[in-house]
């Protein structure tokens, strides 16, 4: 998949294997992350008693939505990005995906406590619970969570994978004894 990629020798199936589960992850990624970003971005609901509830009322589904959004943007980027094979994108791989992990978990953290008051309120803070009310809202909420997350695990799958690629190029130091250790310092 990459040009120079650092997993073993193209004619290995070891490499192929690292370079087919590199092209998988990053391929489902795109599904996941395009159905959590519909589910969320669509899901409204209206009660005659308390009124309308849309995502974008609320800031951490609206920062679920964005992330979904550039991180799908992302998968594809780095899909063609690797076909392309124009530069030795290994570290450009490795730092991206650790940040879109890392957006990732941040974006399904904010969603969830959200997601967690509306199902549990807190009466310490005289909340209380939103999804008897808007139930409709509550559960296409929680099932772009779990697409969200399921992307999420398949970006800390890559973030592995690239860090392995970067890694496995370069040799591990020599071990040196402590005695050799005494000898340098004196």
């Amino acid at each position: 998949m990459r040009r120079g990629a650092g997993f073993a020798p193209a004619s290995s199936s070891h490499g192929r294997t690292f370079r087919s589960l590199d092209l998988f992850l990053r391929l489902t990624v795109i599904p996941l992350s395009a159905a959590s970003l519909w589910v969320m971005a669509t899901n409204k609901q209206a009660n005659d008693a308390y009124g309308k509830v849309e995502f974008s009322n609320i800031t951490g589904l609206k920062y679920l939505v964005c992330t979904n959004a550039i991180s799908l943007g992302y998968a594809a980027a780095s899909i063609l990005l690797s076909f392309l094979g124009c530069f030795d994108s290994d570290w450009l791989f490795f730092i991206l995906d650790q940040v879109f992990a890392y957006l990732m978990v941040t974006s399904g953290s904010a969603a969830t406590e959200v997601m967690y008051l509306a199902y549990q309120g807190d009466t310490e803070a005289s909340w209380s619970e939103g999804c008897s009310y808007y139930g409709k809202f509550c559960s296409k909420g929680k099932a772009s969570l779990f697409l969200h997350f399921a992307a999420f695990v398949c970006f800390v799958a890559l973030s592995l994978l690239s860090a392995y690629e970067v890694f496995s190029k370069y040799e591990a130091p020599p071990l040196s004894s402590s005695k050799d250790v005494g000898d340098q310092a004196g």
